[in-house]
């Protein structure tokens, strides 16, 4: 099929890079003139696992390509894919100036039947207004609009791309033609045995807040149990071993630290409560998973702080910046909020993370002595606190480190080590819910 992707960022650049790979004819859209030329070259804008070979080699074979031509790539194109960002605004709801914006383009350039599909995560109610736009602008009515909500995770993004749990469309039902298009453009991902599911439009819009709300309410929970196993002298590993044994429940996501973060998760809370008010209605679990959340991020550092009341002129290393491992994401990483009250504190940070040290270095021009691995970031060093569970983090030396190090706390926000083992070793250790 002859595919736009508009928008080259996270998810288009995946989407378009995906559907390429299953045969299709691929053109990526944006309107950076030098992501675009950077695309061409080979450069990849973020950090994904696997992406910059796939990039490459579409591009290679021709069918996968960059433009910032709207109009003839809209024109060329069966299916019109709308991945452009939706950042929270001042209120936290979903800003969605830039869907409408691609909402416009597309009806100024829609020549015959088309399929409009938004990939973008988008308030319930969108779609409606989506279409609206794409009538005014174009005067035609002859196109279709969906809802395709994207369910990647950074890291695995390729991944979860090419092996879906369920692809979600959302379409009006009178539609035929649509639902025949949008079967045809995950055809080789069904033949594969992937469910396709397609629901009403507003159902699918609320399928990814929804998913996204409740993982993160289960992360807040079994942060909660942690914090309440750490007075009463019980283990959190043990008990979400447990609950996680129960089928209805699953071990996924039950794993406590120093909360969740990223482009998600802390985005799509947020406006599902928004969205909920503007309809009247309160979302009091998410509400307090938010807050949990927003406590927790501090926890860690509350440890260090109950351990060094003061941190003037202190050296503290970070280990780990990005939000989690296998992602250069920054956006709402716990470590922001640590670093912040670090530099409040007057004390020396030596950081280090395997890929995301531009982006914290954009964060923090100043303040943070930003080093190359994690033994020098760890020399002369009063503690310890590890942020982001780097696979490299779980299998350093300790006893290097040790003698590297000027104090001897370990504040773990991971739990990534077992407590006999590196308390063998001189160290104080410190975990969460432990």
């Amino acid at each position: 099929m002859n595919i736009a992707v508009i928008g080259t960022g996270y998810v288009g650049l995946v989407t378009g890079t995906c559907l390429a790979e299953l045969g299709n004819s691929v053109i990526c859209i944006d309107i950076d003139e030098k992501k675009i030329s950077e695309l061409k070259e080979g450069i990849i804008p973020i950090y994904e696992p696997g992406l910059e070979e796939l990039v490459k080699r579409n591009y290679k074979e021709c069918r996968l390509s960059f433009t910032t031509d709207a109009k003839t790539a809209i024109q060329a194109s069966e299916v019109v894919f709308s991945a452009v960002g939706t950042p929270p605004d001042k209120d936290h709801r979903a800003d969605l100036t830039a869907v409408m914006k691609v909402a416009e383009t597309f009806g100024k350039h829609l020549s015959g039947y088309k399929v409009f599909v938004n990939k973008s995560t988008v308030p319930v109610g969108t779609s409606e207004r989506v279409r609206e736009v794409i009538e005014e602008t174009s005067g035609k009515t002859d196109f279709d609009v969906v809802d395709n909500p994207e369910f990647l995770r950074e890291g695995t993004a390729v991944k979860d791309f090419m092996n879906p749990d369920r692809i979600v469309v959302g379409i009006n039902k009178k539609s035929k033609k649509a639902k025949e298009v949008m079967e045809k453009v995950y055809m080789p991902l069904v033949r594969a045995g992937r469910p396709l599911l397609f629901t009403d439009i507003h159902s699918a819009e609320i399928i990814k807040y929804a998913s996204n709300s409740f993982l993160a309410t289960k992360i807040s929970f079994i942060n909660e149990v942690a914090n309440f196993c750490e007075l009463v002298g019980a283990d959190i590993t043990e008990v979400a071993r447990g609950v996680g044994l129960d089928d209805r429940i699953g071990p996924r996501f039950l794993h406590a630290g120093i909360g969740y973060g990223g482009s998600c998760f802390p985005k799509d809370v947020q406006a599902f409560i928004q969205t909920g008010k503007d309809k009247g209605y309160e979302f009091l679990i998410l509400e307090a998973t938010e807050e949990v959340n927003q406590t927790q991020k501090l926890r860690l550092f509350n440890k260090l702080k109950a351990e060094i009341s003061d941190l003037e002129g202190k050296t503290i290393a970070i280990w780990g910046l990005a939000f989690k491992p296998k992602t250069d994401d920054m956006r709402e990483a716990p470590a922001i909020r640590i670093i912040e009250r670090l530099i409040e504190e007057k004390a020396n940070i030596q950081a280090f993370d395997p890929v995301s040290m531009k982006n914290a270095k954009d964060i923090f021009p100043e303040g943070v002595d930003f080093k190359s691995n994690p033994y020098d970031a760890a020399k002369g060093a009063d503690a310890i606190l590890i942020v982001t569970e780097w696979d490299e983090f779980r299998a350093i030396d300790l006893e290097k480190v040790k003698k590297l190090m000027k104090g001897k706390l370990i504040c773990d926000g991971r739990n990534i080590y077992k407590a006999e083992d590196v308390e063998k070793l001189g160290f104080e250790y410190k975990s969460v819910g432990r």
